[in-house]
Formats: C-alpha cells, structure tokens, sequence
C-alpha cells in the first residue's frame, strides 16, 4: 500500500468513527427523551469538567470563540439546561452552572459513553492488544499536541 492510499483509507476510517460515534450517541440521547443537540450536550459536558467554568474556559475547552459559545449557551439557558452567574464585585467575569436537568442528561451522556466503551473492549478484545490501545493513545495525543 502506497502513502496516498494510506492516507486515504486512514482519514476515511477517521471521519467514518466520527460521524458514527455521533449518530449512535444522537440516538441514544432520543431515545433516552434528551430532546438536546449534540453540540448543545458537548458544551454541558464542557461545562461539567471545569473547576471554575467561565465562558472563556468553556470556549478554550471546546475550541470555539466566546461568540459562538455565547449563543450555544443562550439556548441551554432558555431551555434550563444552565444558569449564567457573576460574583458579587466582579461583573466582567460569567460563570456557568448547571442545573439539575443538565447534569440528568450528563448521565443519560456518560452511560453511553460507558456502554460504548465497554462493548469495545469486549468486541475488539482490547485488552489483548495493547498495541491498538498505545495506537489511540498515540493518536489522542497527536491531535492534542498538533491542534
């Protein structure tokens, strides 16, 4: 196999998973009664994972501008997914809370997560190939570093 189509196949196989792993996780989430968008359930789960989550934090986490955060983050808070917040004294700063509805679609979220993961360590029998595991360590930490 040449470089060409190694690339080829590669980048194939990449954006295949991709739209999979987002399709399978978008119906998993309806049939679960999350009526939320994919993006809209990524930025809850942004929100999730910062100590102290202000929407610069939040827009860094996500790779995406403060503007385009600031509507995805309208939306959920008209939809009582999130409350905006700002300390007494310090106006200029916007935190992000989640309400509970939120973090029950959190849930609903990682248990797929968990599900799916578990079926591939079974399906693939991952933990007989420590080489494919270092592969998307390698790979995470590729696009990390580079993007």
């Amino acid at each position: 196999m040449n470089a060409t189509s190694t690339k080829k196949i590669i980048n194939e196989l990449l954006v295949e998973v991709f739209h999979q792993i987002l399709s399978i996780q978008q119906e998993h989430l309806r049939d679960q009664g999350v009526t939320l968008s994919m993006t809209e359930v990524h930025v809850l789960e942004a929100i999730s994972k910062q100590a102290e989550p202000t929407m610069s934090k939040v827009a860094l986490k996500l790779r995406v501008t403060v503007g385009t955060l600031t509507t995805s983050v309208s939306r959920l808070v008209e939809k009582g997914y999130v409350k905006r917040q700002s300390k007494p004294g310090d106006k200029r700063k916007v935190y992000l809370n989640l309400t509970k509805d939120a973090h029950d679609v959190l849930k609903i979220h990682d248990a797929f997560h968990d599900e799916m993961i578990d079926a591939a360590i079974e399906d693939l029998k991952l933990e007989e190939s420590p080489e494919l595991v270092e592969t998307f360590r390698n790979l995470t930490e590729y696009f990390k570093n580079k993007y």
